[in-house]
């Protein structure tokens, strides 16, 4: 396959899009998130292919099980608040994030400064508006004094931290075994299992999709060769299957049966099974397989990745997040109009975390750079082969 990233595209421009990215395909799925393919045409007269308003009008503010958020009219979700939450805590640590991290800057961030919430149309504290999942950071790190690094274990497995790992990726740009392994410990304080599998192998695709001259395929092989158990499995397949397939629309239902056998929580997205969201070495969430799959679908290309993702229903503001993340990063266009409309619309610079998020990097490869090199020094004296510059 032709590679979709230029090898001459700058890192700054990588992490400009795979932030931005996220945040227009988190935006664009907010409002059919929860609803099937079916479901999604019957109430818009047809595939989605843009920003569109609440599924339910002028009802949200009452509507179930959506209320008191107004998900449509190009407002972000949780994904980038998260998303950007953890920016501001690579901005407060400019180094390497652990479970340490999210326990001493991303909780009393979320806790105790008040910002411009899209959904609530309101300053809140952002921990008003997570999802259960979410608040178990708080539960467990602030009230529990959990040790961070077990805090996730007990938690719902979902896509809750997965979601918000892409800063990892991009730190770790063009590599990604160095970024699984930073987000497997942050995602410690908040998943365990494949939820925690998920945000790991997320981190790695982004930082795959870094590389010059990077493909859709290097992407998925990237994920493969670091990815474990049902989540290694659920790539794999949903991938393969994805790779017959050049339109979104035609691989809808393959790609939902695709992963089926490894989904938790069966096929009704809004009445999960008995035993959704519970650990396993034989499952995974689904999103980041989807995520994957419609890159592959859409060989790179940002819009039909993302409209791909949105028009799979389902938990799609997340699975639109992810794949808005990586073809983002392997430097495909983010339609500007979007990005426009959604920063308007939220009330939020998208670019503003990616200067900060460019800035810190490039500090942290460097202070990485000197630690390699005084380890290579250290070594040498001790007899070992040194190391040309």
């Amino acid at each position: 396959m032709t590679p979709t990233s230029d090898e001459t595209t700058p890192l700054d421009e990588r992490i400009t899009g795979a932030l931005v990215g996220a945040a227009v395909g988190d935006a664009l799925g907010g409002p059919v998130e929860g609803h099937s393919p079916e479901e999604i045409v019957e109430r818009h007269g047809g595939r989605v292919h843009g920003l569109v308003g609440p599924w339910h009008g002028d009802a949200w503010r009452t509507a179930r099980p959506v209320a008191p958020y107004h998900k449509g009219d190009g407002h972000v979700t949780d994904d980038t608040l998260m998303t950007h939450a953890l920016v501001r805590v690579y901005a407060a640590v400019r180094d390497h994030l652990d479970a340490y991290a999210i326990a001493e800057h991303l909780v009393p961030d979320l806790m105790t400064n008040p910002r411009w919430i899209p959904e609530l149309e309101a300053e809140a504290i952002p921990l008003q508006r997570l999802f259960l999942a979410e608040k178990w950071l708080v539960t467990r790190l602030h009230y529990g004094h959990v040790d961070p690094r077990e805090a996730g274990v007990g938690n719902i497995v979902n896509c809750g931290a997965a979601m918000y790992m892409a800063p990892v990726g991009l730190v770790n740009a063009a590599n990604p075994a160095g970024a699984y392994a930073e987000a497997l410990g942050v995602a410690g304080a908040h998943q365990s299992s494949y939820g925690r599998e998920a945000a790991g192998v997320f981190a790695a695709a982004v930082a795959a999709a870094c590389a010059p001259g990077a493909s859709a395929d290097s992407v998925v092989d990237a994920c493969l060769a670091v990815a474990k158990d049902g989540t290694r499995a659920a790539i794999e397949t949903v991938c393969d299957t994805a790779s017959r397939y050049s339109d979104f629309e035609s691989a809808l239902r393959p790609l939902r049966e695709a992963v089926a056998p490894y989904d938790t929580v069966g096929p009704d997205y809004r009445a999960p099974s008995l035993g959704a969201r519970r650990p396993s070495r034989l499952h995974a969430i689904e999103e980041l397989p989807v995520a994957l799959g419609m890159v592959v679908v859409a060989r790179g290309d940002y819009r039909h990745a993302v409209l791909g993702s949105v028009n799979y229903g389902r938990d799609c503001d997340s699975i639109a997040t992810m794949a808005g993340a990586v073809t983002g990063a392997l430097g495909s266009e983010v339609p500007s109009y979007w990005a426009k409309e959604v920063a308007e619309a939220s009330r939020l610079d998208l670019h503003a975390p990616a200067r900060t998020l460019t800035e810190v990097t490039w500090e942290i490869f460097a202070r990485d750079l000197r630690r390699r090199r005084a380890h290579e020094t250290a070594f040498a004296r001790m007899g070992g082969p040194r190391c040309s510059d």
